[in-house]
Parts: structure tokens; sequence; C-alpha cells
């Protein structure tokens, strides 16, 4: 299916996870995603994944990958080619890079004024820590999140995915959306920086606020908000763990109403927020004891019949067994050369008119070279013959 940003062509160059992901996302949606990997070596990303290496598959769909060797200047200048032919660029290198390969921003727009060049970084393009390393982990402790993760008796928590890459190319592709309306308007270009540790500060909620006024600081709570009751993972007869969130009064009724206790809406202990908010302990606990007598199944169909919002605690074989995932085809299985079974995420939001599609899973290293440096670049099989010979691709 076609997407929103067909017609658009990226050109992304680094690794990894922060600015590949931000390449995943506009290439889902139909934009054409040139990646530039190094000759024989190739992203790291080729070799990840618990049990077989199929993050690449998932990271690098919808791409075409080419190689080229950016730290000599064949390779550099054949980049800034592409680039004088792109709507945007995606990088994620240590600040400096570019610049020390005469790819500077300015250099870029002087051959393309319109080029959006989108920089995820760890910690941004400026500043005293521009230029030290900053892995997702250093801007998830940093920018707070790490902080917040996990019990409140134990030491901070990772929350098992790598959220701050995550975050800093989502707010980078948000970004490069932006400056496409801008450049709409004005026909110019302009630089989108993403910095790991702001894109993760950015999620924070009321915390700064929090601080600055009140002189509150949020802390680790585990699987609860404090303050808001009933909203918490509780057992059942089977083993499983279910989430009920009914927090809000009328919907606390409905639950006090599944349990057979509709007295508990009116007792004044658990009338209101403020009140459940003070015994949330004590009203987890006697929620507990009565999820603790149904199995999983009945208690979420209890809980629907009474309007309560309810869901059992997912890992991938749940989803994949799950009628509204399939009904909503969240996941789909994606034809492979090498694996025989390969599922993945569909492509997310999904628009009524342009919903994008996976068409094709990542590549193989350097697959597109000769069609992209022929059909973009007007090279021959000559000149793309010569260069595989000297190592620049």
């Amino acid at each position: 299916m076609p997407g929103p940003l067909e017609g658009l062509r990226v050109i992304e160059l680094g690794q990894l996870i922060a600015g590949p992901f931000c390449g995943q996302m506009l290439g889902d949606l139909g934009a054409e995603v040139i990646k530039v990997e190094a000759p024989g070596k190739g992203d790291a990303m080729r070799d990840w994944g618990q049990g077989k290496p199929v993050w690449w598959p998932v990271i690098a769909r919808n791409k075409k990958c080419i190689t080229l060797d950016l730290r000599r200047e064949t390779g550099q200048g054949i980049l800034a080619d592409l680039a004088a032919e792109a709507d945007i660029l995606i990088e994620n290198f240590r600040p400096g890079t570019l610049e020390k390969w005469g790819l500077s921003p300015e250099a870029l727009h002087a051959r393309n004024p319109g080029l959006i060049l989108v920089r995820v970084s760890g910690f941004g393009q400026t500043g005293p820590y521009a230029k030290r390393a900053g892995y997702g982990s250093i801007g998830e402790a940093m920018g707070g999140m790490r902080y917040l993760a996990g019990e409140p008796d134990r030491p901070p928590s990772r929350v098992g995915l790598s959220i701050g890459d995550a975050l800093a190319a989502t707010f980078g592709c948000v970004g490069a959306l932006a400056a496409l309306e801008y450049r709409r308007k004005t026909g110019r270009g302009q630089v989108v920086d993403s910095a790991i540790y702001e894109a993760v500060l950015g999620m924070l909620e009321s915390t700064v606020a929090e601080y600055t006024e009140a002189g509150v600081i949020r802390e680790r709570t585990g699987s609860i908000l404090p303050k808001i009751a009933p909203s918490n993972v509780y057992p059942t007869a089977d083993g499983e763990m279910v989430l009920v969130a009914a927090n809000q009064d009328s919907v606390f009724a409905r639950l006090a109403e599944a349990m057979g206790e509709p007295e508990l809406a009116t007792d004044e202990r658990y009338a209101n927020h403020l009140a459940r908010g003070e015994r949330q302990a004590e009203l987890d606990a006697r929620i507990g004891a009565w999820t603790a007598t149904l199995p999983a199944k009945e208690l979420l169909d209890h809980c629907e019949q009474h309007g309560v919002p309810a869901g059992r605690i997912f890992r991938v074989p749940e989803m994949l067994d799950d009628p509204q995932f399939r009904a909503r085809e969240a996941i789909i299985k994606v034809d492979h050369p090498e694996f025989t079974n390969l599922h993945m995420q569909n492509v997310f939001p999904k628009l009524s008119a342009t919903p994008g599609s996976v068409r094709w899973p990542g590549p193989a290293l350097g697959a597109h070279t000769d069609e992209v440096l022929s059909d973009l670049l007007g090279y021959d099989a000559e000149r793309i013959a010569a260069l595989r010979e000297a190592g620049h691709i």
C-alpha cells in the first residue's frame, strides 16, 4: 500500500537504533529510504537479536541498502551527491563527524537548500557534553527515566527496551515532518537536533514542575501510581497477571458492583479519588483477594461485563494469539529468504487513505548499491565496478 510520504527520498547514515528507527518510521510511511553502510561490515544491527539475528529485518525494512566508505574522500563525495538529490538526511554520529568529512549542514545546504538534516545524538549538537559518547542508556539515566523505573527498595531498572533511542528517533521523525511543512512554505530545509536525554526528559510528565513548585521529587513506585487507586496488577486463580484500572469514581463503582460489594462505592473509605488514594495498599489487598479467586479469563469477562478496564500482561505469544491483534493486523508475517516464520509489528499509526506497509524486510548488505548509483547519480557499470574494486563501495 502507498504511504503518505511516497515520493520523498531519505538518506540514512549511522547505525544501531537511534537514527535507523527514525528511518524505519519514514520508510513505513512510504518514503524511499537509502541506508548507507560501511563496505564489508555493515550496521551492527545485522547481528542483533535473541535466538537469531532478526532485529535487522525489522529496523531496516522498506530500506534500500548501499555501501560507501565514508572515511575516504571518494565516499564522502558520493554521499554529497546523494544528499543533493534527497529530501531528508538522517545521521546519528557523534557531533562533529559530518563536519570533519566536509559535509556540514552549511556545505550540504549550499548544494541542496531544501535538505532536512535530522541529527540524533546522545546530548545534542551543542553544549559542553555534545561530543561525549552518549548511548541510549545514558540518556535514560540523565533524562530522569531510569530513576523512576523499578521498585522503590531496589536500584533503578531498565524498562526492557531501548526506549531512549526509540524516543529520540521518534522526536527526530516528528521534527522532520514539521520541517517538511516549513520547507513547503519557504523552500528552505533546516537541521532537526534530537538529543536522547532531551527526548527522555520530554516524557517526564509534570516531574520538573512538581519539584520547582512543590519541592517534590517523584520516586520509584513499582507497579502503582501513588494516590491513584485502584490501578495495579492483580493475581488470578490460574497464576496469570491482570491489570485492573478503576481509579475514576464512576469506574470504581462498577468495579465494586463486579466484586459483589456495591456498597464500597459509597463507603467513606473509598468513595472518592482522594480517599482511595489514602488507602491504596489496603484497597489493592482487598481487590487482590477477590481477583485471586477467579481464573484470568473469567476475571476479564467479569470486568468487561461491568465496563471496568482490565487486561492481561502480554508477552509475544499472547499477542500472536489475541483476536484484537489479529483483527487489526498489528503483527504481520513477512517473507524472508533466510527466516521461515518471520513476524514483526505492522506499520503504525494507521492512516485511512495512505496506510503505508512493510514492503520488504531489511535487505542484504549493499543489495541496492548498483541500482542507486546508476538510477540516482547516473553512474555506468564500468564506473561502479571501478569504485568497488578500489574499496569505495
